[in-house]
């Protein structure tokens, strides 16, 4: 016999269990812009998941725990860049893996020029346009997400715009 208690729990993880299918892979793909790889995306991700899950019983509105999880991921991005500056001291080694074909090389080349382009501009720059272009979110959404007006979003996304085009045609990154 299921009591009260176990149904209530078996509805939490069912509910947090669609969230996770509808949000988690966007998610993942936005954090990799934010941070620059996917493993730590992943695990910004699934922090930002964990954070949700230990308080789902205390979330008034499950429909709104989409807005707590991008801005814990946008958090969680802006922590590992922070210990990312802590840590240039000592700078990692890259493993580059061998292509198969010139194709892929030049797909890689022209994504890490993207991806440092864009790494290149300033945190809040990256950030809006990350969840403008990627995430599809609003205009509204982002001002939501990051806790700043919408004509700081449209003024933050335009500028970072521009200077992503500039740097991308220039070269400014190779």
């Amino acid at each position: 016999m299921v009591d009260d208690r176990t149904a209530g729990a078996l509805a939490d993880e069912a509910g947090i269990g669609v969230l996770f299918a509808r949000e988690y892979p966007r998610l993942v793909r936005a954090a990799v812009l934010l941070v620059g790889d996917l493993e730590t995306a992943e695990d910004v991700v699934q922090d930002a998941f964990v954070g949700v899950h230990r308080r789902w019983a205390r979330i008034a509105d499950h429909d709104r725990a989409g807005g707590y999880l991008q801005r814990a991921v946008v958090n969680g991005a802006r922590s590992v860049l922070r210990h990312r500056a802590v840590v240039r001291r000592t700078p990692a080694v890259l493993d580059v893996p061998a292509a198969d074909s010139a194709e892929e090389v030049l797909g890689r080349a022209v994504r890490a020029e993207v991806l440092s382009a864009l790494a290149s501009l300033p945190r809040r720059q990256r950030e809006v346009l990350v969840l403008r272009h990627y995430l599809d979110l609003t205009e509204a959404e982002i001002a939501s997400t990051l806790r700043i007006s919408t004509g700081s979003v449209k003024t933050h996304a335009s500028r970072g715009a521009a200077a992503l085009r500039a740097r991308l045609q220039s070269g400014e990154d190779r």
